[in-house]
């Protein structure tokens, strides 16, 4: 009986493990010119896509009370803003080129993606 629960727990671990690792991480994301990113243990969405040679808005909102999350940086186009908690704070872009642009914390810890087509 023994042998039979540590073989099934080894089998769970390593699904688990399995689905951690290899799982879908992103969802597929439309181009828009607006967006509303939610600031809580990282961002959601993670990846956001916006068209190239457009003015786009980006609204952040931070819930979560982390000092690490109350500022927002993307270095490609010179943001870097402070997010007061449970407040919309609006960041507006206009890429000139297309590419896959960063969005981290202000330490650097947590990230996500800006797609511009």
């Amino acid at each position: 009986m023994d042998k039979f629960i540590v073989t099934v727990l080894g089998l769970c671990s390593i699904g688990g493990i399995y689905w951690f690792f290899f799982g879908e991480k992103e969802q597929v994301v439309e181009a828009q010119t607006s967006w509303t990113v939610t600031v809580a243990g990282g961002y959601t969405p993670k990846t956001i896509a916006i068209p190239q040679n457009q003015p786009s808005t980006i609204t952040f909102v931070r819930t979560d009370p982390n000092d690490c999350l109350e500022t927002v940086v993307i270095p490609e186009f010179g943001i870097h803003t402070f997010l007061p908690l449970n407040t919309p704070v609006r960041v507006s872009v206009s890429p000139t080129k297309s590419g896959t642009f960063g969005i981290q914390c202000g330490m650097n810890m947590f990230h996500g993606n800006i797609i511009v087509s």
